[in-house]
């Protein structure tokens, strides 16, 4: 059997192939089946900015301030047995931490500042090996620069790394107008990777209503070719941890992906310490 051990984000894997974020993290029996076939870590699925601000706007409202008639607060929930939806997620690193023996990382997804300090916190603290940052934000202002918003997603990037200590890897977008060069700069904020790319829901219109309608669009072996590129423009420029994801539907597909990337390089400085040619 050939050796597929390799390193991701400093943590050291028995193979390269790592579940990405799905909802197939949010439960531990397929999480443990994942870990069986062979998966050497796992993503977890998201936890989006606009869900903890609704649930801290939702208990402000009904257990903090309710504006209520008095016979009517008996109807309420009782406030030290709400979860939120970070509880359940920080209750869901600990329970995949205690079961598996693979690395869990953790993912948030958002853009402000701030709020996500605390999260980053609070994730590593219930055990998380590494963390994930979907950090994404619509640049719909002609005001707004490119070079402003990759200002804004390396601050959130050092806010991060400012109080956590297990590695951080950034999700991108394929909009940049010089990935190479953000790279870099996140590198130089103190990511330990970056995971190629991420694949947003687009809004459609029904013809027959005509209203804007939320239509899933599932991936193709297809949707590869954008990330197989980058990472074999990438491969040897950076010292980040480069992991493709979004359309691997097949092994051929993952062994593409491997052939672009660090794969190659591991193969090579395997043949040349054995004093064989590259």
């Amino acid at each position: 059997m050939p050796d597929l051990s390799t390193r991701y984000l400093g943590l050291n894997l028995k193979n390269p192939l790592v579940p990405s974020s799905s909802p197939l993290s949010h439960d531990l029996d397929t999480v443990l089946q994942l870990e069986d076939a062979g998966a050497a870590a796992i993503v977890m699925h998201s936890l989006f900015e606009e869900d903890i601000r609704n649930d801290e706007q939702m208990v402000d409202r009904f257990l903090v301030h309710p504006e209520t008639f008095g016979e009517a607060n008996g109807h309420l929930p009782y406030g030290k047995n709400y979860q939120s939806r970070l509880d359940g997620y920080l209750a869901q690193i600990e329970r995949l931490k205690s079961r598996l023996d693979i690395p869990v990382v953790a993912s948030l997804n958002g853009s402000s500042l701030g709020g996500w300090v605390e999260l980053g916190e609070e994730m590593q603290a219930a055990g998380a090996d590494a963390l994930e940052l979907n950090a994404w934000f619509m640049p719909s202002d002609p005001k707004v620069s490119g070079e402003a918003l990759e200002d804004h997603y390396i601050s959130l990037l050092k806010e991060l790394k400012a109080v956590v200590r297990i590695p951080v890897t950034m999700k991108l977008s394929p909009f940049f107008s010089s990935l190479p060069h953000f790279l870099h700069q996140a590198e130089m904020a103190g990511a330990a990777g970056v995971s190629l790319f991420n694949r947003f829901y687009q809004p459609d219109i029904d013809l027959e209503t005509l209203s804007v309608v939320d239509r899933v669009h599932l991936s193709s072996s297809a949707d590869t070719l954008l990330s197989m590129r980058w990472i074999a423009i990438l491969r040897g420029r950076t010292r980040l941890t480069l992991a493709a994801t979004g359309g691997v539907h097949t092994g051929e597909d993952a062994l593409k992906m491997l052939l672009a990337g660090p794969m190659r390089s591991i193969w090579r400085a395997r043949c040349c310490s054995e004093g064989r040619p590259p």
